[in-house]
């Protein structure tokens, strides 16, 4: 029974955190003394059978390091005085944590010991072992530890890690085990209920529930998140999100937080994802992912509408890899990538994602649109290299200045490229700034840029430079294709206001 008749400091007292939950309309103005109390909660979610149904496959992880007597505490350990020793034997029932017993005079010799690493959580998916969690909880680890919430305890191993995606499968000698069913994402809608199931702080089977609050967050380079507002602290890593059919949809696996607690926004990686990546693990304890050397960047809206691309979409390709896929395919720095095997790519991480996910050796269809009209290529993928990183930005070396006339337009001084320059930059065209004002200095344009396309016009001398710029309209905005260092971007001069 529920009594509301709730007076003075008291009344205050229990509204108060009411409506900091925003709970207090859930609660009618009057009920009356026979009415139930699940009357007055009606259409809240109820997770005691979900728990009841999922919690026995949902595991704890620990992880341990083995380390030499004296590493840690920065190696002071056996210099503490017998009096801190005591004062943790009395009041904790323990000795100083990373303290080897000393002897009178000096430490006793000790052998390489273990000791905590980390703690998260993780769920089982096959009955004879098999448990998902986070690369990051395991990677690294000397030695893993799974307890279950029956209390039986095993050592783990380590059948593979894919750091790109933060999904790793281990292993424990067990059968008869109680498994998680997997859920599907594509039904997964903004606003639905979720759970999670982990070991906050290394609080085991501990649950706390929310709702999605958007999906296909590009938090990661091959894997679109779920956002989720679910209570998601260290020691979750790992543990299954779920829906209210008590199917996992997804691995708890990052927090945005300026604290390193829970601040209402938590990511978790989508299980049909995950599941392709754990299968290549158990396959093989690796993963394979294609890869066709360019370096990516976003189209922006101003870019797209200036070049005749239309809508924003694609991929802009700032440089190609020497002797790659996309060299060998014909790709040049400054195509935007519009569809990759029949999938329109929208937006620059769908790239890397639908590459990745094609195996090394397939000929795919590329589509690519350059100087106004989209072209069809034909592309070997490549196998990606374990970890390889992107290529970065680099500043351009001095070049001496070119030899010969030069020509001021569009607030810019330009000069032809030398062979021995266009050899440097590994270009066929182009050319060079010597100076930039107005619009072209407010742009970020400056000496030793490349000009390489005046719109959508390829520009290989001045002459040509001044006949691209002189069909300008000085009155509008000017896209130029520019190479710097290694990269190039489309840049755009506006006009003085």
């Amino acid at each position: 029974m529920v009594n509301l008749n709730i007076k003075g400091a008291a009344a205050a007292a229990w509204a108060a955190p009411l409506l900091a939950v925003g709970l207090l309309t859930a609660w009618p103005a009057t009920v009356s003394a026979q009415q139930p109390v699940a009357a007055s909660v009606r259409g809240l979610p109820d997770f005691t059978d979900l728990v009841e149904q999922v919690g026995p496959a949902v595991v704890n992880i620990r992880t341990l390091e083995r380390v030499r007597a004296g590493s840690g505490a920065g190696g002071m350990g056996g210099q503490m005085d017998e009096e801190m020793q005591e004062f943790f034997r009395r009041f904790f029932g323990m000795p100083l944590p990373n303290t080897p017993r000393q002897g009178p005079n000096r430490p006793t010799p000790q052998p390489e010991r273990e000791q905590p690493r980390g703690v998260g959580s993780g769920f089982i998916v096959s009955s004879d072992g098999y448990v998902m969690t986070n690369a990051h909880v395991v990677d690294g680890a000397d030695e893993v530890i799974v307890t279950l919430p029956d209390k039986r305890e095993f050592k783990a191993k380590i059948v593979g890690v894919d750091k790109r995606t933060d999904v790793a499968v281990v292993k424990i000698d067990a059968a008869g085990l109680p498994i998680v069913k997997i859920g599907d994402v594509n039904r997964l809608r903004v606003g639905e209920w979720v759970v999670a199931i982990g070991s906050p702080f290394g609080l085991e089977s501990s649950v706390t529930a929310g709702i999605v609050s958007a999906k296909q967050r590009d938090t990661g380079d091959y894997l679109p998140l779920i956002q989720t507002d679910v209570a998601v602290n260290p020691g979750n890593s790992g543990g299954p999100l779920l829906n209210m059919r008590g199917e996992v949809v997804g691995i708890n696996s990052q927090i945005y937080s300026r604290s390193g607690g829970y601040m209402g926004i938590s990511f978790a990686i989508p299980i049909d994802e995950a599941m392709r990546v754990s299968e290549q693990l158990r396959a093989t304890g690796r993963v394979t992912r294609g890869r066709i050397g360019v370096q990516i960047d976003q189209v922006t809206k101003e870019v797209a509408e200036s070049i005749g691309l239309g809508k924003t979409q694609g991929a802009l390709v700032r440089s190609v890899e020497p002797g790659s896929p996309a060299d060998k395919a014909g790709v040049e720095a400054g195509d935007i990538i519009t569809r990759f095997e029949g999938r329109a790519i929208e937006k620059a991480s769908d790239l890397p994602r639908a590459v990745g996910s094609v195996k090394p050796g397939t000929r795919s269809a590329i589509t690519v649109f350059r100087r106004g009209a989209s072209r069809d290529l034909t592309i070997t993928v490549a196998e990606m290299e374990p970890d390889k990183s992107a290529s970065r930005a680099v500043e351009p070396p001095e070049a001496p200045k070119a030899a010969g006339a030069s020509v001021q337009a569009l607030g810019l001084t330009v000069s032809n490229l030398t062979d021995a320059q266009r050899k440097e930059l590994k270009v066929k065209r182009g050319v060079r700034v010597e100076a930039a004002v107005e619009g072209a200095a407010r742009a970020g344009l400056r000496e030793g840029d490349v000009i390489l396309a005046v719109g959508n016009t390829e520009v290989s001398s001045i002459r040509e430079f001044e006949a691209a710029a002189a069909k300008t309209d000085r009155n509008k905005s000017v896209t130029l294709l520019v190479l710097r260092g290694e990269l190039v971007q489309y840049v755009i001069v506006r006009p003085a206001r």
